[in-house]
């Protein structure tokens, strides 16, 4: 094949893989304004139709470890191709679900299969392009595409519910089928891993069923034995997920993982910040819907604020980053997303947008510019290099947790106490995330071993 050839192949590659790259991210978003139709038309409270956003999540985040070593045994290329048909077909379920369990699976499902396409479409391009220019701009033009799918996700939901929110689920169906037949042809076929399959599928169970079990005992809270039964099931699980990683030949979570502090740092922070956000997108839609009268599709181009801003500026985040250091970014970041909240009126719904809604978005968003890329590059910083996959996994279900955590304490609150108290939780949240980037400005001991003082920097990013 002549130069000009693998070129253009290697262009299709990425235009396709950006593609889906999009679908993923903006799947995150498409049901944010759609909840209160899909809750009117199945006649669901908050409460119950918050698992058509939290359900996607724990997908996302309690199978992506998983997902990782699915892709490392059987192949990038066999495992991204299976992705994108059930993705697909989830879609077109998802669409004709009448019954909130099944469309709640459905949203499950969706949240594996980007759990195994987002991050394997990154390694499929690490391969595709040299190492220097030609592999750092291909990174950045998927990166950007991620960056822009939230964005994307809430203008096509406001434009899909105002039709019918079943096409916000099935409009990717056709897609992700497009772009299927494009990578049967493009995408190349990657070694799998030698020796015995060990793909500890006990762990990955008891670890996606301890979230699931986490996020019923947040929404049957105060109801007696059904709380305790769901607790004591967490229990069980957390306790039979850390037997199953303790004893198996290759866990999914390797302790040198886990213990880094700009892991534990940035998973934590990363949770407080993705979760309080989602809450207040959870709790504003339903005010300037259900109670303002709002269309979807002016309540979509009203959130665009909170999300515009990162799309915008995610092919300089690395320069940011460079130039002021990740720890004063992340807390810059944080402290403006905590403002923003604070600024949002608890005590009643909005009543003018450039007055009570526009400035918290504004800040919102100015938070995510500086915090978000600063936050995936902290996480791995501190970690050995074979070990930054694992470490990136880990981060990405903390941050997909506390998407779950926060969408159902949200929806719980408001049904039951008003958006005052949901708001008020959403408030606390982010104050834990800032307190938690607050510590990465902490001056760091130097180890007593000798290190040089490369491996100390890297620890204090």
């Amino acid at each position: 094949m002549t130069t000009s050839a693998t070129d253009a192949r290697r262009q299709g590659l990425l235009i396709v893989l950006a593609g889906n790259m999009l679908i993923d991210a903006l799947e995150v978003s498409t049901l944010v304004v759609a909840m209160p139709s899909i809750a009117a038309d199945l006649r669901l409270s908050p409460t119950a139709v918050q698992w058509t956003m939290s359900a996607f999540a724990l997908g996302f985040g309690g199978l992506m470890l998983f997902g990782t070593r699915l892709v490392e045994l059987l192949g990038r290329r066999r495992v991204y191709l299976a992705g994108l048909l059930l993705f697909a077909a989830a879609s077109v379920v998802a669409a004709f679900a009448g019954d909130p369990a099944l469309l709640a699976a459905t949203r499950f499902v969706k949240g594996f299969c980007v759990a195994l396409t987002a991050p394997t479409g990154l390694a499929i391009i690490s391969t595709a392009f040299e190492e220097g220019p030609a592999r750092q701009k291909a990174v950045s033009v998927y990166s950007f595409f991620g960056a822009c799918g939230f964005t994307a996700g809430l203008v096509l939901s406001g434009v899909l519910t105002a039709v019918s929110w079943r096409w916000t689920l099935a409009f990717p169906a056709p897609v992700v089928l497009v772009l299927f037949a494009f990578c049967l042809r493009l995408i190349p076929a990657g070694p799998a891993a030698a020796g015995p399959r060990r793909f500890d599928a006990a762990g990955a169970t008891a670890l996606a069923g301890a979230l699931v079990a986490l996020v019923c005992a947040i929404v049957s809270a105060g109801s007696g034995i059904r709380t305790g039964i769901a607790l004591a099931v967490l229990a069980v699980l957390v306790a039979a997920f850390v037997a199953i990683e303790r004893r198996a030949p290759r866990p999914l979570v390797k302790a040198a993982a886990v213990t880094s502090g700009p892991l534990i740092r940035s998973a934590l922070g990363g949770a407080a910040f993705n979760g309080s956000y989602l809450g207040l997108l959870f709790v504003a839609t339903f005010q300037l819907q259900a109670r303002q009268g709002w269309s979807p599709l002016v309540t979509a181009l009203a959130l665009l604020p909170a999300s515009l801003p990162l799309a915008l500026t995610s092919l300089s985040a690395g320069r940011m980053v460079r130039r002021f250091g990740g720890p004063p970014l992340i807390a810059a970041g944080a402290f403006l997303a905590l403002l923003g909240y604070l600024v949002y009126p608890w005590e009643h719904p909005p009543q003018s947008y450039a007055v009570d809604v526009l400035p918290t978005l504004l800040l919102v968003g100015a938070g995510f510019v500086l915090a978000f890329a600063p936050l995936n590059m902290q996480a791995a910083s501190g970690v050995p290099a074979e070990l930054r996959p694992m470490a990136g996994g880990v981060f990405q279900a903390a941050v997909q947790t506390g998407a779950a955590v926060a969408v159902s304490s949200a929806a719980v609150l408001s049904e039951r106490s008003g958006g005052g108290a949901a708001l008020r939780f959403v408030a606390v949240l982010s104050a834990f995330g800032l307190l938690v980037a607050l510590t990465g400005l902490l001056p760091r001991r130097l180890p007593r071993t000798g290190a040089p003082r490369s491996s100390a920097s890297e620890l204090r990013r």
